[in-house]
């Protein structure tokens, strides 16, 4: 309370804040969440020879709007390979961040979820872009932009960080892309899971001893 000329005046009552309130959840830009429909889509039904029609009516659009977002069906299918790749290297990036994940465990962990069947489709996509971009095939050209470099860069860095001499870490990077690469491919010809998961394991083996502290084998 206070005193105005000796008279003592209550103090008007708190005015209790405003409920917050939440804000609303974020909604996807129209092209980013096309192209989440479309890699959906494919993960789960597969591509084959989908038509750009097929595939819009299939995600609740028109063949138009995917033409719009993505110039044409080349170009559809690239950007949903790099979003599939960018999801592959989120994961890798948590599993280097955990110090619990040793080098090798890292490298089964990312085999074992390349390696699953429900990523086949997607990766038989990456696949087949790849070999189109190599042609030169019409709007597949952008698909080649970081298709190495952008996880040559990320693996160095956290090889460095494991204490490998850079210019050493950055051709374990290229060799380590190459050989999961390969085994991927192998996988999806041939369907060997136990045999690729023995490649993998045996390359786990020779790599061992580049890392650090790690004493040769005994003659």
């Amino acid at each position: 309370m206070t005193a105005a000329a000796g008279v003592a005046v209550p103090e008007p009552p708190a005015v209790p804040e405003p409920p917050a309130v939440p804000e609303p959840p974020a909604v996807p830009e129209p092209r980013a969440r096309l192209l989440a429909g479309a890699v959906e889509y494919v993960r789960a039904r597969g591509m084959s020879d989908l038509s750009l029609r097929e595939l819009a009516a299939a995600i609740g659009t028109s063949h138009r709007m995917l033409i719009y977002h993505f110039g044409s069906k080349e170009g559809l299918l690239v950007a949903m390979v790099h979003a599939v790749e960018a999801e592959q290297r989120r994961f890798l990036a948590q599993l280097a961040a955990d110090p619990a994940i040793g080098p090798a465990d890292a490298i089964r962990a990312m085999w074992r979820r390349l390696a699953d069947p429900s990523l086949w489709p997607s990766e038989r996509l990456f696949f087949e872009i790849y070999g189109q971009a190599l042609q030169g095939r019409p709007g597949t050209a952008g698909f080649l932009d970081g298709v190495i470099d952008e996880w040559v860069a990320m693996i160095t860095e956290y090889s460095v960080q494991l204490g490998i001499p850079p210019e050493t870490a950055r051709v374990d990077a290229r060799l380590g892309m190459a050989v999961t690469r390969g085994l991927l491919l192998d996988l999806l010809a041939t369907g060997d899971r136990a045999g690729a998961d023995q490649a993998i394991e045996r390359f786990i083996e020779l790599c061992e001893p580049r890392s650090p502290g790690a004493q040769p084998a005994a003659e």
